[in-house]
Parts: C-alpha cells; sequence; structure tokens
C-alpha cells in the first residue's frame, strides 16, 4: 500500500509534536533534613558564667538570625576596621568575584541560543577558470564575482534542550555566586580568628614578662638570703634556672605573635613589611552576651557552602537532561538572502538576488555505545555530587554541634581556670612571706611560683578560647547572609531513579 506525500508529510509532523511532548527537564530536589536539634543530648541554653571581663554567661537564642555584620558583637573598633579592610582588598575575595562575573557572562552568552543568528557577508573575487573543464575546446576565462548578503540561523527548541543548557549555565552562576559569599564570610571568620588570637598571644607575652620580673625579684631575695646562709646555694641555682625557662618560653610566643600579625596583613591584602599592628587587645574585647542559633531547617538556607552544593548538584541534574537529549534529533533552520554578480553596477538588480531557505533534521542512528555511555557518565556525576551534597550538609551540622558544646564547656573551663588562678595567686603570696620569714623552704616556694605562672597563662587561654569558638559558631551558622529557598524534596539517588 502506498501513502501519498502529503500523508507522509502529516505523519512526521505529528511525529515531531509527539517528540517535542518529551520532555527531559530535570526533577531537581534537595534531601530534607529531619532534626529539630543539633546536638544529640539537649542543647545547651545557656553557659555557666565566671568572674571576670569575659566569665559573663552566654545565653542562645535558638530560631534567631545573626546580625548583619555580627563580628561588631565584640565591640572592637580595630576588629571592625580589619574585617572592612580585609573586605574591600582580600585577593582571594576578587579571584571570587571575578568568577562570578565570568560566569555571569558565560550565562549571557548561552542566552543567545534563544534568537535567530544572524551573520553580514560582503566579498569580492577574481577568478580565472581552467580550460579543463570544458575539455580543452575553449580557453580559459578570466572574470570577478561580486556576493554580499545575510545568513540566518536558528534552533528551534522542541525538546526543551536550550532551556536545559542556559538551566544548566544559571546553576553555575548561583554556584559562584554562593562561593563568594562562603568565601566572604570564611575571610571574616578568619580575620576574627587571627585578630583574637595575636591578642591572646600578646597578653601572653605581657603577662609572661610580668612573671620574669617577679622570678628576678624573688631571685634577688633568694641571693640576698643565701649571703646570710638562710638556705643553700642550689636554692639559688634552681631559681636561676627558673628565670631562665621563662625567658626560653618567650622566643616562641614572640614568634606566635608575628605569624599572626603576618596573616592578618595577608587577609587584608597587604605584605607583611607593610602590617601596622592595629589588631585588638584582650582586654579591649567583649564577649557576646546573646549569640543567636539558626534552626537546623534555616541552616540550609543560611550557609553559603550548602548552597553551592544545591547550585552544583542543579548543574549535574541538568546534565542528565543533556545528555538524554542527544539521542534525539537535532532541528536547524537556515535562510540566506543575498545578490551576486559578476560586474559592480548589476550587484543590485534583480537578477543577481539569490536566496534560499532549508531545514536540517540530525537523528543519531548509531554511535557505537557513545551516547548511552554519555548519559550513564552523567548520571555517575550527579550520583556523586548528590553524596557530596550531604557531605557538606553533616560537616556544616556538626560544625554548629561541635561549636555548641564548645562554648558550653569553654565557659566551664574559664571558671576552673579563674578558680585556679585565684588559689594559685593566693598560695604564692602566702609561700612569699612565709619564706622572707623562713617558715617554708624554697622549694614549697618554688613550687607555688610555677602553678602560678601556669594559672596565669592557662586563664588567658581560656579568655580567648572563647572568643574563638564564639566566631566558630557564628561562621559555622552562615553568618548573616541567607540565599533564596530551595526547593525540599525526597532526595534520592539518580542513579537508583534511572533503574
Amino acid at each position: 500500500m502506498t501513502r501519498s506525500p502529503a500523508a507522509l508529510r502529516a505523519v512526521a509532523c505529528a511525529s515531531l509534536l509527539c517528540l517535542a511532548g518529551c520532555s527531559f527537564a530535570p526533577r531537581y530536589s534537595l534531601p530534607q533534613v529531619h532534626t529539630k536539634s543539633y546536638t544529640h543530648a539537649p542543647s545547651p541554653r545557656t553557659t555557666v558564667s565566671a568572674v571576670g571581663p569575659v566569665g559573663e554567661a552566654q545565653r542562645f537564642d535558638y530560631g534567631a538570625t545573626p546580625a548583619a555584620r555580627w563580628w561588631q558583637q565584640f565591640h572592637s573598633p580595630q576588629l571592625d576596621a580589619l574585617v572592612r579592610q580585609a573586605l574591600q582588598n582580600n585577593p582571594g575575595l576578587v579571584q571570587e568575584q571575578a568568577k562570578l562575573r565570568e560566569a555571569q557572562a558565560a550565562m549571557a552568552a548561552a542566552a543567545g541560543i534563544f534568537y535567530p543568528q544572524v551573520n553580514g557577508d560582503l566579498s569580492a573575487a577574481r577568478q580565472r577558470t581552467s580550460s579543463a573543464s570544458s575539455g580543452g575546446s575553449f580557453p580559459g576565462r578570466i572574470y570577478s564575482l561580486y556576493s554580499g548578503g545575510l545568513a540566518v540561523s536558528y534552533y528551534p527548541d522542541f525538546f526543551g534542550v536550550n532551556r536545559l543548557v542556559f538551566k544548566g549555565e544559571k546553576a553555575l552562576v548561583d554556584n559562584q555566586r554562593y562561593q563568594l559569599e562562603a568565601a566572604r564570610l570564611t575571610l571574616i571568620g578568619n580575620v576574627a580568628s587571627a585578630a583574637i588570637s595575636a591578642a591572646s598571644v600578646r597578653a601572653q607575652i605581657e603577662a609572661t614578662r610580668s612573671i620574669i620580673a617577679h622570678e628576678k625579684s624573688l631571685l634577688k631575695l633568694t641571693e640576698t638570703q643565701y649571703r646570710f646562709g638562710a638556705v643553700p646555694y642550689l636554692s639559688v641555682l634552681t631559681q636561676r634556672s627558673q628565670v631562665a625557662t621563662s625567658e626560653a618560653s618567650l622566643p616562641s610566643l614572640e614568634q606566635q605573635w608575628a605569624v599572626y600579625r603576618h596573616e592578618l596583613a595577608i587577609l587584608v591584602g597587604e605584605l607583611p613589611a607593610q602590617w601596622r599592628d592595629r589588631s585588638p587587645r584582650m582586654n579591649k574585647l567583649r564577649l557576646p552576651i546573646r549569640i543567636p542559633v539558626s534552626l537546623p531547617s534555616t541552616l540550609l538556607r543560611q550557609r553559603p557552602d550548602i548552597s553551592a552544593a544545591a547550585a552544583q548538584l542543579s548543574y549535574a541534574d541538568v546534565e542528565i537532561g543533556v545528555a538524554k537529549a542527544q539521542m534525539y534529533p537535532a532541528v536547524t533552520l537556515t535562510a540566506q538572502f543575498g545578490q551576486e554578480s559578476s560586474a559592480p553596477g548589476a550587484f543590485v538588480n534583480a537578477a543577481s538576488n539569490i536566496w534560499s531557505v532549508a531545514g536540517d533534521l540530525v537523528m543519531p542512528l548509531f554511535a557505537g555505545g557513545t551516547l548511552e555511555a554519555q548519559k550513564r557518565e552523567a548520571i555517575a556525576s550527579y550520583d556523586a555530587t548528590f553524596a557530596a551534597y550531604r557531605q557538606t550538609v553533616l560537616g556544616a551540622f556538626q560544625q554548629v554541634a561541635n561549636s555548641l558544646r564548645a562554648l558550653e564547656h569553654d565557659a566551664q573551663t574559664l571558671r576552673a581556670e579563674q578558680h585556679a588562678l585565684a588559689a594559685n595567686h593566693a598560695a604564692l603570696q602566702v609561700a612569699e612571706t612565709s619564706y622572707r620569714e623562713g617558715a617554708v623552704d624554697y622549694l614549697s616556694l618554688l613550687t607555688a611560683e610555677v602553678q602560678y605562672s601556669n594559672a596565669r597563662l592557662s586563664y588567658i587561654q581560656a579568655q580567648s578560647q572563647r572568643y574563638l569558638d564564639t566566631v566558630s559558631l557564628f561562621v559555622a551558622l552562615g553568618g548573616s547572609w541567607s540565599a533564596q529557598k530551595p526547593t525540599v524534596a525526597r532526595g534520592t539517588s539518580r542513579m537508583a531513579e534511572e533503574k
């Protein structure tokens, strides 16, 4: 049975319409997080308090959002100035901003596929034909050829492939935007941590110098008592050794201070040689008392690295659709309009008009398994990206949980260190008085002296640790940044869906 050309055309159009109804758009979704708490045990509501400038009890306000400039809660103009300078001059942040502009330009370029592509052409040529083309009967001919016109090409998006490609580019832009926010958040956290660490080491240096001065005064007292025969010469040597030991600890502390100063210089975009110390002092910092803690459901939107991983997952999902689309026909429409003449004067005549209109349909029939392998590759890439997203989410919750517990334990440690410092200071005073009066031997004085020195340094470290862990909690919560709410639905492996 034969079919008429009209019937064949109708069947072909119907087939194209059916194929056009097929969509390769991804069924993108993110995994849910079913938890109401960050820690296995009940989340802390407040910390214990201690005596001193950093001993206030911190309160955790669950469900609140961190302030836009959370680092200003430390009430340090020096810290605020360092953060502002770093946000303006840090090379790493500038690099991320350039990457975002690059991704935005790539997305704008990809959007051109939705529009007809028009190109103009104008050419002039001088040619000579060969006599061989006429079998040698006629000599070769020399002539000129002038041509010009417009060429239009268009790629109809019958199957949504162009939209998929554009959506993939948009996902890459979103990913880079979130990467920029993550870099900004990390930069602020690094500046705050380095500034607090520098302040802590400086305080330890000052405390060590004060301890050395005190130990030298005890050395003079021991030497005086030795001259009067009250103590043996071994006591003098032991005290000299203690002074030397304390002095030997100074270079390592000064090296740590130099490292933090150099780190701050690089973070704010300066050379170490250009750095002029502008870091805050420990006694000028103030501990944030009210700590806003976002709910677990909010953390998925609050953390820029989670949003970046979600955007990367969206791109991987799009790539599966693109791989599927390669197995279906591709349609191209082209048209050319112009003039062609052998004489410049006749170039604009109607007889010189040329045009063509064409449609191209390319259907892959056999590719040796390449297209199917590319599809499996895209699926495997999605599964890897899906696992990376889950790992990012798990890591974020771990960081928040660690920081919450750290602040709880930091307050307990600080109170214990404060009690230890007060007790050791009182013991040292009693030991000194008794030693001057000859009521105790030198060994008792030395023991009290060493314990007080260690307690004083440990107390400074406990103070700075509360500051550092507070910074860590703000960073773990995503700072003050929040992205648009992503689609939160079921989350399964793409490989499992395909199976």
